[in-house]
């Protein structure tokens, strides 16, 4: 089955080029060009222009890799990026650049990546050919893609009559006769990809099963040391950065719990110990969105239409401001900015029995936002916990500056909607 020309990613980087860069400087640099006596400022605008849509094409081919992302939602703060750093070399190495050129460009090049996102989401039809043994058959209530169950007599005449993009097949399934190797082996030679069932659920979903783990290579979900470190200097960068916008938030928030709450002597900031790095304890901070009573008979979860929750808080809670005081916890080293949510002491304990691998979530930094809470939201029940815990796993294992980027895209979608709060 042939790809649509849109889709690779070399064809939208030359005709974004030609958009977006080269027509602008045409248009505006033409009498320059014609007379041989092109400025230093034209070549620098083509230059930053150039850059900009390749990092935001190339940015944007990365984003939408990981399962269950709407490519169009990346857009926006792609471009943003993108637009800041470039702009920020220009005023720092003080080049001289064209505003008129640039702002055209920026122009063309916001239409160019959204009119270039809707055209791939129109011909980009995931097909997928399945061998109809074993654990496939659970793939099938994977939703936006095509299944075309696979027969041994298929007949294999060019890669281009094949009607899929790929094959999936249950490996370890002991149905697999010498006949299915063989038909796997020849659409292998046809340049089609034969995947394992549980790579194609892990790419498809972005949750990596709990109960297969042991079929993964567990040593694949150590998480980069080198990574770990960047990401600790830049959660402390984009803290101190943020603080003014962050601290007006904090205070408008104190004073609207303060005054829910003026008949009652408690304070607006929440304290628990939660589990976090390695299984080490940690005091955590929160804006309290709670009556003050809400744990006195233990603890437990938070569930749809919690009347523990109080009316300041349940909006504090939708935009996830009540989470602000974390940024203390963030630079004294507890938490990250992204990262699997640190959960009570309490219920640890109680998923290290019931959940298999539950411990290993503590291997990296506990996060105020992460891959669960933005795929999923607030888990209510160990059965959702188990679907959480394979959204940490999926995490750990693409443990990449591109997929905290993306969580950081879907939070600020997460505060606009409220998605998963309760």
């Amino acid at each position: 089955m042939q790809r649509h020309l849109w889709q690779y990613l070399s064809i939208r980087l030359i005709v974004g080029w030609l958009v977006t860069s080269l027509l602008p400087a045409l248009l505006l640099f033409w009498a320059y060009i014609i007379e041989n006596n092109v400025q230093l400022t034209q070549v620098n605008s083509l230059i930053a222009s150039s850059l900009s849509i390749i990092l935001s094409l190339v940015g944007l081919e990365r984003l939408t890799q990981f399962p269950g992302q709407k490519s169009m939602v990346t857009v926006l703060p792609i471009l943003l990026c993108v637009g800041l750093v470039i702009g920020s070399i220009l005023l720092i190495f003080r080049l001289p650049y064209s505003v008129y050129y640039l702002v055209l460009s920026a122009g063309l090049g916001v239409v160019f990546c959204f009119v270039s996102q809707l055209v791939l989401r129109y011909v980009t039809k995931i097909v997928i050919g399945y061998v109809p043994l074993g654990r496939c058959a659970d793939l099938l209530d994977i939703k936006h893609v095509q299944w075309i169950p696979l027969n041994q007599q298929l007949s294999i005449l060019s890669k281009a009559e094949l009607p899929f993009h790929a094959v999936v097949a249950d490996l370890a399934d002991q149905s697999l006769t010498a006949n299915w190797e063989r038909l796997l082996a020849d659409i292998t030679l046809q340049g089609i990809p034969v995947y394992n069932v549980l790579q194609v659920r892990e790419s498809l979903t972005g949750r990596l099963p709990i109960k297969h783990l042991f079929e993964n290579n567990l040593g694949s979900l150590l998480p980069s040391q080198t990574y770990l470190l960047i990401k600790r200097v830049m959660d402390t960068l984009i803290i101190i950065l943020s603080l003014p916008l962050v601290l007006p938030l904090a205070l408008i928030v104190t004073l609207g719990i303060q005054w829910e709450s003026r008949h009652l002597t408690t304070g607006p900031l929440f304290k628990q110990k939660r589990v976090g790095q390695g299984g080490k304890l940690f005091t955590m901070y929160k804006f309290r969105s709670m009556v003050p009573t809400a744990e006195q008979k233990g603890a437990k979860m938070a569930v749809v239409g919690d009347a523990r929750i109080t009316k300041f808080g349940r909006f504090i809670r939708k935009t996830r401001l009540d989470e602000l005081p974390q940024f203390v916890n963030v630079l004294k080293g507890d938490m990250s900015l992204i990262g699997p949510r640190p959960e009570q002491l309490d219920f640890v304990e109680k998923f290290n029995d019931s959940i298999p691998f539950y411990r290993y979530r503590h291997i990296v930094k506990p996060g105020i936002s992460g891959w669960a809470q933005v795929m999923q939201g607030y888990a209510c029940d160990e059965d959702e916990t188990k679907v959480k815990l394979e959204h940490d796993f999926f995490y750990i294992k693409n443990f990449s500056l591109t997929l905290d980027l993306l969580i950081v895209i879907k939070t600020v979608q997460t505060m606009l909607t409220g998605f998963g709060a309760r």
